[in-house]
């Protein structure tokens, strides 16, 4: 009864007003839409990081390798999301810039936490601005750098929390408490990839398919983005 309430007085019309309870509801209903999204997992593992997220295809006359879910956003930097994906490609251009930017300021690769803050920054003044709706979509930003693995993930708020994995989009709960139960800080990219297909498939269930899973990781040595070839996931299925 109460968010009806909140409807019919207009609290959620406007993204400056806050409700009489203290909440933003754009904001939350941002969240919800995130929680719509397709599902993508980033996993800290023991050789580098790793990125998995659903492509989900829904019409058999799509190019699958047409439709990119994870993004580079410097060598040793790449991301994903869950949500409306052309909100995150716009993030992601933010991020990009930025990375860029210290490249030709300074000539040594962006630190990790200048991007995340970067995105969220534009996030989260898309909260307190009027004419403007928040982003509706969360990031998983994953890299290596001054020989650390990072992982972040940032949600429509501009709010950024760092994991060792996490889980976004659709099946999120499902999925985390395979994550509680099965990662370990001393798994490889390989194992890694392995535990999230495992969840993917029981999240998707009939609808799991090779063709839909998008992947890539950044190895610890090489420090640069690599896709995983649709081979490799099937042989790993």
């Amino acid at each position: 009864m109460q968010p009806i309430q909140h409807q019919m007085m207009g609290y959620d019309r406007a993204i400056t007003m806050f409700s009489p309870d203290g909440r933003l509801l754009q904001v939350e209903y941002a969240k919800k839409t995130v929680r719509l999204g397709n599902t993508a997992i980033g996993m800290v593992c023991k050789d580098g990081v790793l990125l998995v997220t659903d492509k989900r295809i829904v019409d058999k006359l799509v190019v699958p390798e047409a439709i990119e879910k994870i993004f580079k956003i410097d060598d040793h930097v790449m991301a994903t999301a869950a949500g409306i994906i052309s909100d995150a490609r716009v993030l992601v251009e933010q991020g990009q810039v930025r990375a860029q930017q210290h490249r030709l300021t300074y000539d040594t690769p962006v630190d990790i936490i200048s991007v995340v803050k970067t995105i969220c920054d534009l996030k989260q003044i898309c909260t307190q601005s009027g004419g403007l709706r928040p982003f509706g979509v969360s990031l998983l930003i994953a890299g290596i750098d001054d020989g650390n693995k990072k992982l972040f993930e940032t949600d429509p708020t501009g709010i950024f929390y760092q994991y060792k994995a996490s889980v976004i989009g659709e099946g999120e709960p499902e999925i985390e408490e395979i994550l509680h139960k099965d990662y370990k800080e001393t798994l490889t990219i390989e194992e890694g990839l392995k535990l999230c297909i495992k969840a993917l498939k029981k999240v998707l269930n009939e609808s799991f398919d090779p063709d839909r899973i998008d992947a890539a990781y950044i190895d610890e040595k090489d420090k640069v983005m690599v896709k995983v070839s649709r081979d490799k996931i099937k042989k790993l299925m």
